[in-house]
């Protein structure tokens, strides 16, 4: 099971209402907020495994009590780089966790009220922590993902519109956005680029990151995410009607 951490110093928060024809909006506003976060728990999706074998146990080496998240194809890469020890110790199922198995063909595996409770909680948020309490959730840290290659399956010569759309990553871009909104607290990462300057940085700092990293490694979330929603746009702007009918054999 998987610890909730707590290193934060202080968070004071108040709560805005906006009023959206004629209905309120309430939205948390941190005031107060930590420069360096403890990696404890860390999620770990993606299609593009480059560079985890790496790391992942470099993860470990920094923290040896680090809690690992993971789904599908990812958990059993990531068990057989760990060896079944470690797995048994650091190597959590999404499903196991959330208490949902994964639905045909793994169409959804980490939409699920735990996974975005962890990503978005703000750690001294009273209202927050009870809720982490209540369905024993625990605030995820570090969240290492990738999307489904949609640009490079539409590039294929064979490439047809249900190939295309069977290629639209939505649980991928879901975490990452959440953990970008929360750079706070947690570190969103979309590009195995980035993962050494990440293992300098968690060395120098005894495992924790930086604000600044934080929030550079949020940009580049964003800007990722939209670039990959403008490729489905694009892809599908250039698409005709007659083509999406011809692309199914049996329309009733």
């Amino acid at each position: 099971m998987l610890v909730i951490f707590s290193n934060i110093w202080c968070v004071n928060f108040f709560i805005l209402k906006l009023k959206n024809r004629g209905k309120e909006t309430t939205i948390n506003l941190v005031e107060k907020i930590d420069n360096l976060v403890t990696v404890k728990n860390i999620l770990v999706s993606v299609s593009d495994k480059s560079g985890l074998d790496k790391f992942v146990p470099q993860l470990i080496k920094i923290n040896p009590d680090l809690s690992i998240l993971s789904t599908g194809g990812t958990f059993d890469y990531l068990r057989g780089i760990l060896g079944t020890t470690a797995s048994d110790r650091h190597l959590v199922q999404v499903s196991d966790y959330t208490g949902q198995p994964e639905t045909q063909g793994g169409l959804v595996k980490t939409l699920d009220f735990k996974i975005y409770l962890g990503l978005l909680t703000e750690t001294y948020n009273p209202s927050h922590q009870a809720d982490l309490q209540r369905t024993n959730a625990s605030a995820i840290d570090m969240v290492i993902v990738n999307f489904y290659p949609f640009s490079e399956t539409i590039t294929k010569p064979d490439v047809t519109p249900e190939m295309a759309r069977g290629n639209i990553d939505i649980g991928g871009p879901c975490m990452l956005r959440a953990s970008a909104k929360n750079y706070h607290r947690v570190s969103s990462i979309v590009d195995p680029m980035d993962y050494p300057q990440i293992i300098k940085e968690l060395e120098s700092t005894g495992g924790k990151t930086t604000l600044k990293t934080r929030f550079e490694l949020m940009k580049k979330v964003f800007f990722h995410t939209s670039k990959y929603d403008s490729a489905i746009y694009d892809y599908l702007y250039r698409m005709s009607y007659k083509k999406i009918i011809d692309a199914y054999p049996v329309i009733v």
